[in-house]
C-alpha cells in the first residue's frame, strides 16, 4: 500500500508543489539532466549566454542556470544567475512549454542589465 502522499503526487503531477513564481517552469537540480542536455541537446549561442535545449515529454519547462568562474567571484556569478532568471521569468509567457533548458552564462553577462538579457533571450527561438 502506497502512502497517501505518493498517490496524490503521482496522479496530480509531481511538479505541482515545486512551481514557484514561474507558472510553467521548475528548476533542474540533477547533474545527469545537465549532462544529457550538454551532450544531446541543441544549442544557441548569443553574446550573453549559451542556451542548451531539448524537448521533454512534460507539460512544463525545466530550467537550469550555470555561471562559471570565468565570470568572476561568487557575487558576480550570483548576480548573473539572478539577472538571467529574472529575464526568463518576465519572458516565460512568450516561451514555448515542454522543454528542458540550460542557460550557461558567458563573461559578458556578468556586466549586463536585465533588459539586455531579455532582448537576447527574446531572440532565441526553440
Amino acid at each position: 500500500m502506497w502512502p497517501q502522499f505518493y498517490v496524490v503526487a503521482f496522479f496530480s503531477g509531481w511538479w505541482k508543489g515545486r512551481l514557484s513564481v514561474m507558472k510553467n517552469t521548475v528548476s533542474i537540480n540533477k547533474n545527469r539532466i545537465f549532462k544529457s542536455l550538454y551532450r544531446r541537446g541543441n544549442n544557441i549561442v548569443t553574446q550573453y549566454f549559451v542556451v542548451y535545449y531539448r524537448k521533454n515529454r512534460l507539460k512544463i519547462n525545466r530550467l537550469g542556470l550555470t555561471a562559471t568562474k570565468k565570470i568572476g567571484k561568487a557575487p558576480e556569478r550570483n548576480r548573473c544567475r539572478r539577472v538571467i532568471k529574472e529575464a526568463y521569468r518576465l519572458l516565460e509567457p512568450e516561451l514555448p512549454v515542454g522543454y528542458d533548458i540550460v542557460i550557461a552564462a558567458r563573461k559578458k553577462a556578468g556586466l549586463s542589465k536585465t533588459q539586455d538579457i531579455m532582448s537576447a533571450l527574446r531572440d532565441v527561438k526553440f
